[in-house]
């Protein structure tokens, strides 16, 4: 018999209850299951020969997808259209034009680029330490933060060299949109009268 204090909390319960109802819509066979767990208890019946307990399969917690809005990617790429033509230089065919001007018209995009991280974000690295110095990686580590390369093989704690800081944005200041604005709008065309 379980004790209270080893029953899930209520914010452990929500995310159980979301799969249990999915799964019970889409799995006859795990429905059948809760079925049998919600009916009343009849008298005991003691069976001729002791059966093993099945072992309960734990549902998984559902996966929880966030919808993307379309409408902060397009003004971000609105942002660096005004600031650094970057929709211009990737839309243009470079095969005709001389290295010399492609990488002049690179420089331009990329202060371009540059200007708006700045402006609207706080990017800082993820790892502190210096790209090519050694560290140590402990049970537990965060692999939503960093990633394992090359020779992966065992469980943690693992040793390498920071082949990469990572970024995180730590804040974004990206302009507030009208109701009326069409954020598809990337760049206006422009007339020349």
């Amino acid at each position: 018999m379980s004790t209270p204090s080893s029953h899930p909390s209520f914010w452990r319960r929500v995310p159980l209850a979301f799969g249990a109802f999915f799964s019970t819509l889409s799995d006859a066979a795990y429905a059948a299951r809760v079925e049998k767990l919600s009916l009343p208890e009849a008298a005991p019946v003691t069976p001729v020969a002791p059966a093993p307990a099945p072992v309960p399969t734990p549902a998984a917690a559902p996966v929880i997808l966030k919808e993307a809005t379309p409408d902060a990617a397009l003004q971000l790429l609105a942002l660096l259209q005004r600031e650094a033509r970057l929709i211009d230089f990737t839309q243009e065919n470079l095969g005709s034009h001389a290295d010399a001007d492609i990488g002049a018209a690179a420089r331009v995009v990329h202060e371009g680029c540059a200007k708006v991280m700045r402006e609207y974000f706080t990017i800082e690295a993820v790892r502190q330490e210096a790209e090519g110095s050694r560290i140590v990686l402990q049970e537990g580590f965060d692999s939503a933060q960093v990633r394992l390369t090359g020779n992966v093989v065992g469980s943690a704690p693992f040793t390498g060299t920071l082949s990469h800081r990572g970024w995180r944005a730590s804040s974004v200041r990206l302009p507030k949109l009208s109701e009326q604005h069409d954020a598809a709008i990337l760049a206006p065309a422009e007339v020349e009268l």
